[in-house]
């Protein structure tokens, strides 16, 4: 394990308890989630080495890595990703005329794929083997391990991608430079992550299926996104819902606090979670559109 004596973000050196989760996805251990003194994020402390975590991935519920389509939740899941992975090529559309997108965590490929469709021209960074093979075995794209981001040349791209991705990246600083790099200058860098100010968050807490603990080393809110982003020269040009996240989240939150999935009750949560959203700290997850400062 590894302890962490610096705030991620502000770098402090001061952190209060915030929470004692449950790995509901294989291992059964429990981690701490802690909060910066100074700035209030927070993040998962101590944490796996990062050269032991790929074992936390290891389980067919894993579902980005697995593409898993048994049982109720993960059959939801698929039928609302094929109706989501349109909306996001969408977004692309709506935010310029640009071609290129790189797509940092691509996973199993899909909305690579359907960007591929659409006529975009794609690039994927996948450090997982199985979910890399499945991607080119699948849509045919060109996905290569993390290392190869360092290889790429500098404003390369129009359009860079991390859905529910950032969460688990080691090096965060590392990651958001390396993304400031590689960015056309009027490019977009677009990061979806959960939030821990939503109210299905606020209601599940420790069994909030979002904070995944410890394959989530990072737990966001939209201050914690603007500060991060700021710190590199970027800045937050919109911040847009992912409405179906509030429903998927609660089932699993269900799951893990009353052990089964009350789908009624879930669904009445994330219904009121969406409502809440504009009042109350924002939806279960986010969209976060970056540009650059300057």
């Amino acid at each position: 394990m590894k302890t962490y004596t610096n705030c991620p973000v502000c770098n402090a050196t001061s952190f209060t308890h915030f929470l004692t989760c449950n790995d509901n996805t294989g291992s059964d251990q429990t981690f701490n989630i802690v909060k910066c003194a100074n700035c209030n994020f927070a993040f998962t402390n101590p944490a796996p080495l990062e050269s032991e975590v790929g074992g936390y991935y290891e389980s067919d519920d894993y579902i980005s890595h697995s593409n898993t389509s048994e049982g109720l939740i993960n059959v939801l899941y698929q039928k609302v990703r094929n109706y989501t992975l349109d909306k996001k090529v969408n977004l692309l559309k709506s935010l310029s005329n640009g071609r290129d997108v790189l797509d940092i965590g691509c996973g199993t490929g899909e909305f690579l794929g359907r960007s591929k469709q659409r006529g975009y021209n794609v690039q994927g960074i996948e450090p997982s083997e199985s979910a890399k093979r499945q991607a080119i075995e699948n849509f045919h794209l060109s996905v290569k391990g993390e290392k190869h981001l360092q290889t790429l040349d500098s404003e390369s791209f129009d359009f860079i991608t991390m859905w529910h991705v950032l969460e688990h990246v080691y090096h965060l600083n590392e990651r958001i430079a390396e993304l400031k790099r590689l960015i056309k200058k009027d490019g977009h860098i677009l990061i979806a992550v959960p939030n821990l100010k939503s109210y299905d968050a606020q209601k599940y807490k420790e069994h909030w299926a979002a904070y995944d603990v410890p394959r989530h080393l990072y737990h966001f809110s939209e201050l914690d996104v603007k500060a991060l982003a700021a710190k590199h020269g970027l800045v937050v040009e919109k911040t847009l819902p992912m409405k179906f996240d509030s429903f998927y989240v609660s089932m699993l939150s269900e799951k893990y606090k009353n052990g089964n999935q009350n789908l009624l009750s879930a669904f009445l949560t994330g219904l009121k979670s969406n409502s809440k959203a504009t009042s109350n700290g924002g939806y279960s997850s986010q969209i976060y559109v970056l540009k650059s400062a300057n």
